[in-house]
């Protein structure tokens, strides 16, 4: 694996200060540290990439308030899981940008409530306009971290308000877009999904067709089973292997023979990521990816406490997890098939942290600390501030 230090990627932004995927959110991020930001990015109805989190809009945004949208609210089934909301894809550019963010949280971040209604949804582009300008006043460089979310869903499965399909290739956005904005250094660019089949079409198809070889990281959720939806996927499963299996598709065709070999032995599409995380699993990722992105409970587990701890002495109890002690072989796994490892997500507030194995509260700097002497190559973190820190603590050493 290559030496260099540990990436910091401001996970949706500074999320922890401001509301998400807002330039304001990205702008500091830069200010306090971070290598990369990370867009999550969904389709308009007229094919522009925006960022946010999910295509469903009233978490973080104030579209509830706009009467003259209210017939556009609906439910889809979004990876098989049926959502009740209003949609990007249902709505222009031009009437997104009506619409003002607001924090996702807030119960968790009630500080970055000041700044509800304050911020418009960014589009791909004005976020690499604002990386450039940031650039320029702080001399460094900075990347972009863009997921294409649900890629699947929008390929495939998903349909407009009317009816229609969206069938919108995200990675194709992506690139062109990219390629139109002529930020294309591999430096300064990865792309992540959790879908493999969206990387593997990238890898294969997309990238060399534009002239680019940009770096793909593999995201992997849980392991366990735990959260499969009832229709399939979930945060257990990907998506993509569930559609071609009821289409029978070849997957072959599909994943490459390598990969396609993983998943059957893994039970053909019930196969969840814990076949991506096997041995053989990231040496098939490596094919077409140089990263994994994995939930940091796969790799430091955690299990869940009979009552809540109040670890802050705030009046409330809510840590609700305890770290086993152990250490999982994720790292050196992925290390051994020449895949890099950055984990997600790093949160600083208490329902996001754990007791130690002892039944101590763990600072959010321990949980740093620790991820980074597993031995990962970059962390998502929602402070980028606290993450940079970590990393000069730990290159300065004992004191």
């Amino acid at each position: 694996m290559p030496s260099h230090p540990p990436i910091v990627i401001a996970h949706r932004g500074a999320s922890a200060y401001r509301p998400e995927h807002t330039l304001a959110a990205y702008q500091l991020a830069i200010e306090q540290g971070a290598d990369f930001i990370e867009p999550d990015l969904v389709p308009t109805r007229d094919g522009v990439l925006i960022a946010r989190h999910e295509n469903a809009l009233s978490d973080t945004t104030d579209i509830a308030a706009h009467q003259d949208f209210a017939d556009r609210r609906t439910t889809k089934t979004i990876d098989g899981e049926p959502v009740t909301d209003w949609f990007t894809e249902d709505f222009t550019l031009d009437e997104l940008k009506t619409l003002r963010a607001r924090e996702r949280i807030p119960a968790i971040r009630p500080a970055n409530s000041a700044f509800d209604g304050r911020f418009c949804i960014p589009t791909l582009a004005e976020i690499i306009t604002l990386v450039r300008r940031a650039e320029q006043a702080m001399g460094r460089r900075v990347g972009i971290y863009p997921e294409i979310k649900h890629p699947t869903y929008f390929r495939h499965t998903g349909r407009h308000l009317d009816g229609t399909l969206i069938a919108l290739d995200l990675g194709a956005l992506l690139v062109a877009a990219l390629a139109r904005e002529d930020f294309t250094d591999p430096a300064r660019v990865y792309i992540q999904s959790f879908e493999p089949a969206s990387l593997v079409s990238l890898r294969r198809d997309i990238l060399p067709q534009a002239g680019l070889d940009l770096p793909l990281v593999q995201l992997i959720g849980d392991v366990t089973g735990r959260f499969i939806n009832a229709g399939g996927g979930g945060f257990s499963r990907p998506f993509d292997l569930v559609h071609h299996a009821r289409n029978g598709d070849d997957l072959a065709d599909i994943y490459g023979d390598e990969l396609a070999a993983v998943i059957r032995r893994g039970d053909g599409w019930q196969a969840g990521y814990a076949a991506l995380a096997s041995a053989e699993g990231a040496a098939a990722v490596a094919n077409y990816a140089s990263a994994i992105g994995p939930w940091k409970l796969l790799i430091l587990p955690r299990r869940t406490l009979s009552e809540p701890v109040d670890g802050d002495a705030d009046g409330r109890a809510e840590i609700t997890q305890q770290l086993t002690g152990e250490e999982t072989p994720l790292v050196r796994i992925a290390h051994a098939a020449g895949l890099a490892v950055h984990p997600f997500t790093l949160r600083p507030e208490e329902p996001f942290l754990a007791l130690t194995p002892r039944g101590e509260p763990q600072s959010f700097r321990d949980e740093l600390s620790q991820l980074l002497a597993a031995g990962v190559d970059g962390l998502f973190s929602d402070d980028p501030a606290a993450a940079r820190a970590a990393l000069r603590a730990r290159d300065a050493g004992p004191p």
